[in-house]
């Protein structure tokens, strides 16, 4: 029989590629259990199991419990009417150290005990501890395999496809799964086929997927795109972004280490070969390789490829750039269904509008009318020097006011005492307009139902309330003409505005028509 049990462990540790260790524990489990079964299932029974000989030996154990500390924990005042709930399996510290004075709280006291042989009961409990053991062990063993492999790129075949979710065995037991978010749309895929993925998280659970692989994320356009093109591996070639619409289109930017190397050229491949296989993995995914350049606006015009930029106006503070194309090549530009911009979009980092040269034109054109007014009214200069200041790039009073006066003096135009003139404007402006500020925050303070009004924003509302409009109601009796009195605010607002303020008006006439009509 002692011969069997090691017989028994070196098979299951062969076939499942498990330590013998984890056998020999799970045959231990298997026996003490058909070992309490003759007994008591109260008892505490352990099992000691000789890996050499196959020997065993069976021993009911009590848990040493310290009777003071026990007493705290359940909060019982008198100790000698203390029952231990599990009396088969605990005994308390001071009756322990009656068997031995070395015993400590937390150790066991153990008695020998005829132990079950290795029967039928046993083998049937040992195969399903085996079982459950061999699985958890397997289970282990697929996450300590795969933990240093996330955030790479794994291959395996597919086993099958459930609800959308695709099940793929990666070897060795590993089986991972592409839940159905990460699959990409309209990607046939078959029992057998085999297909890269890139392995995004690896959780350890007793049940249900393990290992989870992503087909749309940008990450594995990237990966892929190191496996096939050497100069990437090697530092050669940089990959400082990517952009994908899974399964349709993806943009990839790329620079050089080497000025002696063409990273678009290395990344396409002879006759398009790098590229295409790249392509192929991801379903036919079209792919457009951008060079990268450290100027925003290059960058963008770049990555608006294939579409040609006539112009481009960038607007740092927003975080945006208008993008001019010739009409012809509008569509092309924005894409089908704006995929074009927004890739691109996602690829810089910057929010792209995209329009037509004449629509540019007359956008470029009306925003230098608006700051050349701006700077007449405020600032109390003439069209001329207006003109100037838009020219060189100035578009706010805060500009004027605080970039570095060398700037401004470098203005061919402007000399010394004109710029100085120019910049105390500039600062005793913004200085009413903080003392302003300050006034209307400490008298005049707009009601609840103004600042929460739909169109509405704090500043203004604030400016209303120093005009003496506080609430809603106060808004619905005033007139377009009185709210153009009040600075930044126009016409078309201030209309929308007052029509907004009435609605409640509106709404108690429908109501009062509805009960006459009811009576």
């Amino acid at each position: 029989m002692n011969k069997e049990i090691l017989t028994t462990v070196d098979v299951v540790s062969n076939e499942k590629s498990v330590s013998k260790e984890i056998i020999f524990e799970a045959l231990e489990l298997a026996l003490a259990s058909a070992t309490k079964k003759r007994y008591s299932d109260e008892i505490d029974v352990r099992v000691a199991l000789d890996r050499e000989t196959g020997d065993y030996a069976a021993f009911q154990r009590w848990e040493i419990v310290d009777k003071i500390a026990f007493a705290e924990e359940i909060e019982v005042d008198d100790l000698n009417n203390v029952v231990l709930e599990y009396k088969e399996r605990q005994i308390w510290l001071t009756d322990a150290l009656k068997i031995n004075p070395d015993f400590t709280a937390g150790e066991f006291v153990e008695e020998p005990l005829e132990a079950a042989e290795f029967g039928r009961i046993a083998a049937q409990i040992a195969k399903q501890v085996i079982v459950q053991k061999v699985r958890e062990a397997e289970r282990a063993q697929v996450v300590e395999t795969f933990q240093d492999r996330v955030n790479e790129l794994v291959m395996g075949v597919v086993k099958r496809v459930e609800r959308g979710n695709i099940f793929v065995d990666l070897g060795g037991n590993a089986e991972a799964v592409v839940l159905k978010e990460h699959v990409i749309p309209r990607e046939l895929v078959r029992p057998g086929d085999r297909i890269r993925g890139y392995l995004y998280d690896v959780r350890s659970e007793k049940r249900g997927p393990q290992l989870f692989v992503s087909r749309t994320s940008k990450d594995l356009l990237v990966e892929l795109f190191k496996l096939e093109v050497p100069e990437i591996g090697e530092g050669l070639i940089q990959i400082l972004g990517a952009a994908r619409d899974p399964g349709l289109r993806a943009k990839i930017a790329v620079r050089s280490q080497d000025p002696r190397i063409d990273p678009v050229g290395a990344c396409v491949g002879m006759r398009g070969s790098r590229v295409q296989a790249v392509s192929n993995e991801l379903g036919g995914e079209r792919v457009d390789i951008i060079l990268w350049d450290e100027n925003p606006a290059q960058f963008v015009i770049n990555a608006m490829s294939p579409a040609e930029v006539v112009s481009i106006l960038v607007d740092e503070d927003a975080g945006s750039m208008d993008v001019a194309v010739i009409e012809e090549q509008l569509s092309q530009a924005i894409g089908r269904n704006g995929q074009n911009v927004r890739l691109a979009s996602q690829l810089t980092g910057w929010e792209l509008n995209v329009m037509n040269e004449a629509d540019a034109e007359t956008k470029s054109e009306e925003e230098t009318q608006k700051s050349q007014k701006v700077f007449m009214e405020l600032l109390d200069v003439d069209e001329e020097i207006a003109v100037i200041l838009v020219q060189e790039g100035f578009a706010t009073i805060e500009e004027v006011a605080y970039v570095p006066e060398q700037e401004m003096l470098d203005v061919e135009e402007f000399d010394e005492q004109l710029v100085r003139e120019l910049r105390q404007r500039a600062k005793d402006l913004l200085l009413t307009r903080a003392i302003a500020s300050e006034e209307r925050l400490g008298d005049a303070r707009p009601a609840e139902d103004l600042l929460g009004m739909n169109g509405m924003d704090e500043d203004l509302a604030y400016k209303l309330a120093a005009a003496g409009v506080v609430t809603m109601e106060d808004l619905a009796e005033q007139a377009v003409d009185d709210l153009l009195e009040i600075e930044g605010i126009e016409s078309e607002r201030a209309g929308e505005l007052i029509m907004t303020a009435r609605a409640p008006w509106f709404d108690e006439s429908e109501e009062g028509s509805s009960e006459s009509a009811d009576g």
